[in-house]
Protein backbone atom coordinates (compact mmCIF):
# COMPACT_ATOMS: atom_id res chain seq x y z
CA UNK A 1 0.00 0.00 0.00
CA UNK A 2 1.35 3.26 -0.78
CA UNK A 3 1.89 5.46 2.04
CA UNK A 4 4.57 7.80 0.97
CA UNK A 5 4.14 11.66 1.45
CA UNK A 6 3.85 13.57 -1.43
CA UNK A 7 6.72 14.72 -2.54
CA UNK A 8 6.05 15.26 -6.49
CA UNK A 9 4.68 18.79 -6.41
CA UNK A 10 7.04 20.24 -9.19
CA UNK A 11 7.14 16.79 -11.33
CA UNK A 12 3.31 16.53 -10.78
CA UNK A 13 2.72 20.39 -12.45
CA UNK A 14 5.47 19.71 -15.23
CA UNK A 15 2.59 16.69 -16.18
CA UNK A 16 -0.28 19.47 -15.43
CA UNK A 17 -1.33 17.70 -12.40
CA UNK A 18 -0.19 14.36 -12.88
CA UNK A 19 -0.53 12.56 -9.38
CA UNK A 20 2.43 10.84 -7.19
CA UNK A 21 -0.11 9.09 -4.11
CA UNK A 22 -3.40 8.05 -4.63
CA UNK A 23 -4.82 11.00 -6.46
CA UNK A 24 -6.39 11.17 -9.88
CA UNK A 25 -4.46 12.40 -12.60
CA UNK A 26 -5.48 15.65 -15.38
CA UNK A 27 -3.65 16.81 -18.13
CA UNK A 28 -6.11 18.79 -19.67
CA UNK A 29 -8.70 21.38 -19.09
CA UNK A 30 -11.78 19.63 -18.12
CA UNK A 31 -14.64 21.03 -19.50
CA UNK A 32 -16.98 23.51 -18.22
CA UNK A 33 -19.04 22.45 -15.51
CA UNK A 34 -23.01 21.63 -16.35
CA UNK A 35 -25.46 23.80 -15.13
CA UNK A 36 -27.92 21.73 -14.12
CA UNK A 37 -28.39 20.37 -10.79
CA UNK A 38 -28.39 16.70 -10.24
CA UNK A 39 -31.40 14.24 -10.13
CA UNK A 40 -33.38 14.22 -6.65
CA UNK A 41 -32.23 11.51 -4.99
CA UNK A 42 -35.41 8.17 -5.02
CA UNK A 43 -34.45 6.42 -1.80
CA UNK A 44 -35.11 3.02 -3.88
CA UNK A 45 -32.12 1.81 -2.22
CA UNK A 46 -30.68 3.07 1.22
CA UNK A 47 -28.57 0.35 1.31
CA UNK A 48 -26.40 1.56 -1.14
CA UNK A 49 -26.75 5.12 -0.64
CA UNK A 50 -23.60 6.68 1.05
CA UNK A 51 -24.81 10.44 3.26
CA UNK A 52 -21.90 12.87 3.46
CA UNK A 53 -22.76 15.57 6.23
CA UNK A 54 -20.81 18.86 5.11
CA UNK A 55 -21.08 22.38 7.33
CA UNK A 56 -23.54 23.43 4.33
CA UNK A 57 -25.70 20.31 4.28
CA UNK A 58 -25.63 16.51 3.16
CA UNK A 59 -24.78 14.42 0.19
CA UNK A 60 -26.37 11.26 -0.71
CA UNK A 61 -24.37 9.45 -3.35
CA UNK A 62 -26.26 6.24 -4.67
CA UNK A 63 -23.68 3.51 -5.07
CA UNK A 64 -22.94 0.68 -7.72
CA UNK A 65 -22.19 -2.25 -6.56
CA UNK A 66 -23.19 -3.17 -10.37
CA UNK A 67 -20.39 -1.77 -11.05
CA UNK A 68 -17.67 -2.23 -8.65
CA UNK A 69 -18.89 -4.48 -5.86
CA UNK A 70 -15.41 -4.59 -4.08
CA UNK A 71 -15.08 -0.69 -3.97
CA UNK A 72 -18.98 -0.27 -2.99
CA UNK A 73 -18.32 -3.03 -0.01
CA UNK A 74 -15.17 -0.97 1.27
CA UNK A 75 -16.67 2.45 1.39
CA UNK A 76 -19.55 0.59 3.33
CA UNK A 77 -17.60 -0.60 5.77
CA UNK A 78 -15.33 2.00 6.60
CA UNK A 79 -18.61 4.08 7.07
CA UNK A 80 -20.27 2.18 9.35
CA UNK A 81 -17.15 1.87 11.37
CA UNK A 82 -17.08 5.67 11.56
CA UNK A 83 -13.94 5.61 9.75
CA UNK A 84 -14.30 8.72 7.57
CA UNK A 85 -16.24 10.96 10.10
CA UNK A 86 -13.89 14.39 10.52
CA UNK A 87 -11.89 13.56 7.53
CA UNK A 88 -10.79 16.52 5.72
CA UNK A 89 -11.14 16.95 1.81
CA UNK A 90 -7.78 17.61 1.33
CA UNK A 91 -7.38 18.33 -2.48
CA UNK A 92 -9.94 20.22 -4.42
CA UNK A 93 -9.05 21.78 -7.64
CA UNK A 94 -11.34 23.91 -9.38
CA UNK A 95 -13.42 22.47 -12.07
CA UNK A 96 -12.33 18.89 -11.51
CA UNK A 97 -12.37 17.24 -8.90
CA UNK A 98 -12.56 17.18 -4.42
CA UNK A 99 -10.55 14.50 -2.66
CA UNK A 100 -11.48 12.90 0.71
CA UNK A 101 -10.88 9.85 2.62
CA UNK A 102 -7.27 9.92 4.33
CA UNK A 103 -7.39 10.52 7.83
CA UNK A 104 -3.94 12.06 7.77
CA UNK A 105 -5.08 14.62 5.79
CA UNK A 106 -1.72 14.51 3.30
CA UNK A 107 -2.91 12.42 0.65
CA UNK A 108 -0.76 9.51 1.55
CA UNK A 109 -2.53 7.36 4.10
CA UNK A 110 -5.41 5.11 4.29
CA UNK A 111 -7.25 2.40 6.14
CA UNK A 112 -5.94 -0.71 7.70
CA UNK A 113 -7.48 -2.71 5.07
CA UNK A 114 -5.67 -4.05 2.08
CA UNK A 115 -5.70 -2.28 -1.06
CA UNK A 116 -8.14 -2.90 -3.77
CA UNK A 117 -7.68 -4.80 -7.21
CA UNK A 118 -9.39 -1.84 -10.06
CA UNK A 119 -12.62 -2.23 -11.19
CA UNK A 120 -12.30 -0.48 -13.91
CA UNK A 121 -15.93 -0.11 -16.17
CA UNK A 122 -17.51 1.84 -18.61
CA UNK A 123 -18.88 4.43 -16.87
CA UNK A 124 -17.86 7.69 -17.32
CA UNK A 125 -16.96 10.43 -15.40
CA UNK A 126 -19.31 12.99 -15.54
CA UNK A 127 -20.56 16.02 -12.69
CA UNK A 128 -20.92 14.39 -9.10
CA UNK A 129 -19.31 10.61 -10.02
CA UNK A 130 -17.59 8.93 -7.43
CA UNK A 131 -14.09 7.53 -7.89
CA UNK A 132 -11.72 5.99 -6.09
CA UNK A 133 -8.45 7.57 -5.79
CA UNK A 134 -5.07 5.40 -6.47
CA UNK A 135 -1.46 6.14 -7.09
CA UNK A 136 0.45 5.11 -10.35
CA UNK A 137 -0.47 1.52 -9.60
CA UNK A 138 -3.80 0.45 -10.69
CA UNK A 139 -4.42 -1.94 -7.69
CA UNK A 140 -3.91 0.97 -5.30
CA UNK A 141 -6.81 1.99 -4.02
CA UNK A 142 -7.71 2.10 -0.69
CA UNK A 143 -9.85 4.45 1.26
CA UNK A 144 -9.68 7.53 -0.74
CA UNK A 145 -12.07 8.62 -3.18
CA UNK A 146 -12.93 11.99 -5.39
CA UNK A 147 -16.05 13.75 -6.75
CA UNK A 148 -15.71 15.31 -9.90
CA UNK A 149 -17.16 19.13 -10.36
CA UNK A 150 -17.90 18.71 -14.14
CA UNK A 151 -17.42 15.92 -17.26
CA UNK A 152 -13.72 14.66 -17.20
CA UNK A 153 -13.56 12.27 -20.13
CA UNK A 154 -9.86 12.17 -19.65
CA UNK A 155 -10.85 10.04 -16.48
CA UNK A 156 -12.67 7.58 -17.85
CA UNK A 157 -11.84 3.71 -17.78
CA UNK A 158 -8.56 4.86 -15.93
CA UNK A 159 -10.01 5.03 -12.52
CA UNK A 160 -12.78 2.86 -10.66
CA UNK A 161 -16.16 4.59 -11.22
CA UNK A 162 -18.53 3.59 -8.15
CA UNK A 163 -21.25 5.76 -7.31
CA UNK A 164 -22.32 9.36 -8.47
CA UNK A 165 -23.82 12.00 -6.76
CA UNK A 166 -27.90 12.19 -7.01
CA UNK A 167 -28.74 14.85 -4.43
CA UNK A 168 -26.63 17.93 -2.53
CA UNK A 169 -24.06 18.39 -5.33
CA UNK A 170 -24.06 22.15 -4.14
CA UNK A 171 -22.33 21.21 -0.91
CA UNK A 172 -19.77 19.72 -3.00
CA UNK A 173 -19.39 23.11 -4.97
CA UNK A 174 -19.34 24.98 -1.48
CA UNK A 175 -16.40 23.10 -0.55
CA UNK A 176 -13.09 25.10 0.21
CA UNK A 177 -10.93 25.22 -2.79
CA UNK A 178 -7.12 25.00 -3.57
CA UNK A 179 -5.46 25.72 -6.82
CA UNK A 180 -4.61 24.44 -9.79
CA UNK A 181 -0.67 25.84 -9.15
CA UNK A 182 -0.36 23.66 -5.28
CA UNK A 183 -2.16 20.98 -6.81
CA UNK A 184 -5.24 21.45 -5.05
CA UNK A 185 -3.61 21.44 -1.24
CA UNK A 186 -6.09 23.57 0.94
CA UNK A 187 -4.72 25.25 3.70
CA UNK A 188 -7.38 24.65 6.49
CA UNK A 189 -9.65 22.63 4.67
CA UNK A 190 -13.50 21.69 4.76
CA UNK A 191 -14.27 17.98 6.20
CA UNK A 192 -16.68 15.15 6.25
CA UNK A 193 -18.70 16.14 9.62
CA UNK A 194 -20.36 12.69 9.26
CA UNK A 195 -20.55 10.01 7.05
CA UNK A 196 -22.73 6.83 6.61
CA UNK A 197 -24.84 4.16 4.90
CA UNK A 198 -28.84 5.75 4.65
CA UNK A 199 -29.80 2.08 5.61
CA UNK A 200 -28.20 2.65 9.28
CA UNK A 201 -29.95 5.91 9.69
CA UNK A 202 -31.72 6.70 13.00
CA UNK A 203 -35.51 7.88 11.96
Amino acid sequence: MLRTALTCLAFALSLGLASCANEPQISHTPEKAEEAGTAPVTGNDPENTLVIETKDGKVLIGLRPDLAPNHVARIKQLAREGFYNGVVFHRVIPGFMAQTGDPTGTGAGGSKYPDLQAEFNPAAFERGTLGAARSQSPDSANSQFFITFTRVPHLNGQYTVFGKVTEGMQHIDAVKKGTESNNGQVDNPDKMLKVYVLADAKT
